[in-house]
């Protein structure tokens, strides 16, 4: 009796050993999924609700997430990363992501995927200035890059770090195609910035929607989801201005990452955003979904008008990609 009582014991712990293991397997490891982010935070209790798989917030950039998943190329700690589309090759080619074809693959347009798989757009975003007007107090909203560099704006300017945020270095690049600029020629930028530091402008390293907000960047070089969000769901006094001049539309992609320590929980996540209710869950935060028809008619409509996005060209984002060490060593030696 002695001897059965130990067996089934020892088999009630082995099971409950296997509850528990199976239990800490449902997570994945997200590497720049911020909650405050393009409303990952909604997104991250969708995929706990509707997958059973807790995804942890994570506040890396574009820049740390690939330096992290290099750093840990041998170990690897993230199952999924999600980064600013300049990014994507060169996650590629550092060998940190591995082929994935999620459901509705075939539905994304080629040029906003790798061929092979290692990453795909999930959404986009246009880059502006997103203006807190209170915080401006009598000053006029600006309504070009230009505006910026005007004395009364000193102080009040802020951008993302181009030396290591993609939306940072996006601003660089959105700035200098819109003064006469090319992929290849970075001049006009660099003039843009180096102007830009003398009216002392905030730079902060991560995203900065709250200090937004609260009225501690008045102006920030930012998307148009951001400022939607802020219009809209949080009523702050704040609105979306497309620069005269021009700006940019910035792909925003996902991979899974090779070797992972969850890759089938990976795999579960890259195909929940893909679907109908997470595109359109993107929609509604205010984000272009890479499914065009998941943007309700009610979102749409709290977009700027499309005439104001004529102004907004697709980014190439191998010209980028082949420009980012320059932008990111120019600014270093130059402007910062």
């Amino acid at each position: 009796m002695l001897k059965k009582l130990a067996i089934a014991a020892a088999l009630g712990i082995a099971a409950l050993g296997n509850v528990t293991g199976a239990a800490a397997q449902q997570r994945a490891i997200c590497y720049n999924c911020p909650p405050e982010w393009a409303d990952w935070g909604s997104q991250l209790k969708a995929i706990q609700a509707k997958l059973g798989i807790q995804v942890p917030p994570d506040n890396k950039n574009s820049g740390q997430a690939i330096a992290a998943l290099i750093a840990e190329k041998a170990n690897p700690v993230a199952d999924v990363t999600y980064l600013g589309g300049i990014a994507a090759d060169p996650a590629k080619d550092a060998g940190v992501l591995t082929p994935y074809k999620p459901k509705n693959w075939e539905k994304i347009p080629a040029d906003l995927k790798d061929p092979d798989g290692n990453w795909f757009t999930i959404h986009s975003g246009t880059l502006g200035l997103f203006v807190n007007k209170a915080a401006l107090g009598n000053k006029p909203v600006p309504q070009s890059w230009a505006d910026l560099l005007k004395p009364e704006y000193k102080g009040l300017v802020g951008y993302l770090d181009p030396t290591s945020a993609a939306v940072g270095q996006l601003g660089v690049m959105a700035i200098n195609l819109a003064l006469g600029g090319t992929y290849d020629n970075l001049d006009p930028a660099i003039k843009f910035f180096k102007e830009l530091a003398k009216n002392q402008p905030i730079v902060p390293k991560q995203t900065s929607y709250a200090r937004v907000i609260s009225g501690e960047i008045p102006i920030l070089l930012d998307y148009d989801f951001n400022a939607y969000r802020g219009q809209y769901t949080d009523k702050a006094p704040v609105q979306f201005v497309i620069p005269k001049e021009g700006t940019l539309v910035f792909p925003y992609v996902m991979g899974l990452v090779n070797k992972g320590p969850n890759p089938d929980n990976g795999k579960k996540v890259l195909d929940f955003v893909l679907s109908d209710e997470s595109q359109a869950m993107w929609g509604n935060a205010y984000l272009r979904p890479v499914f065009a028809d998941r943007l309700s008619a009610e979102a749409k409509a709290k977009f700027l008008p499309d005439a104001e996005y004529a102004r907004a060209k697709p980014v190439d984002l191998k010209s980028l990609a082949k420009a980012q060490p320059q932008i990111v060593e120019r600014y270093r030696k130059e402007v910062n």
